[in-house]
């Protein structure tokens, strides 16, 4: 059973300080194209990611931790469709794979994108809060979404490395 929003005064109100509703947090967060990559001391590589998109303003070594700690390298679905659950807001919806129609070399692959992991994180901590009723209202809850997202991107908030 799914459970109901919160009723207003029993959950958390959260208040934006670096975001504006209605307004993708991303807009005011450059990103660039890099390559993070482990050498042994030979030199041959033991790890390359090339053509990711990281913060501009992230250093190497950050850069080097999101690509080798934090993106998931396969298995992410080419193609996701919502499932649509009661008392759940559709922005939050949960979503499965819809891979049918493609051809099978192309249904997964890996993140590229260092905004995918961001949003798959702050997603999922909003979809936690959201279940066990720790917000207010659904704005409280896009809030905390959108606050989370730019934290990570702005490296003011991160979770610990796995």
């Amino acid at each position: 059973m799914a459970a109901a929003p919160a009723v207003p005064g029993e959950g958390m109100h959260i208040t934006r300080r670096l975001t504006t509703a209605g307004q993708d947090p991303y807009t005011t967060v450059p990103f660039r194209t890099a390559t993070s990559e482990i050498r042994n001391p030979d030199g041959s590589v033991v790890f390359q990611a090339e053509g990711i998109e990281v913060p501009a303003e992230w250093s190497q070594v950050a850069s080097d931790i999101l690509a080798q700690k934090y993106f998931r390298k396969a298995g992410v679905p080419a193609c996701l469709v919502p499932i649509e659950e009661d008392g759940v807001p559709p922005w939050l919806w949960r979503r499965h794979t819809a891979l049918a129609r493609l051809p099978a070399a192309t249904r997964y692959g890996g993140e590229t994108d260092a905004r995918q992991i961001f949003n798959r994180m702050a997603g999922t901590w909003t979809y936690w809060g959201w279940k066990g009723d720790y917000f207010d209202t659904e704005e409280d809850a896009r809030a905390f979404y959108d606050e989370s997202r730019l934290m990570l991107a702005r490296q003011i908030g991160a979770p610990n490395s796995p």
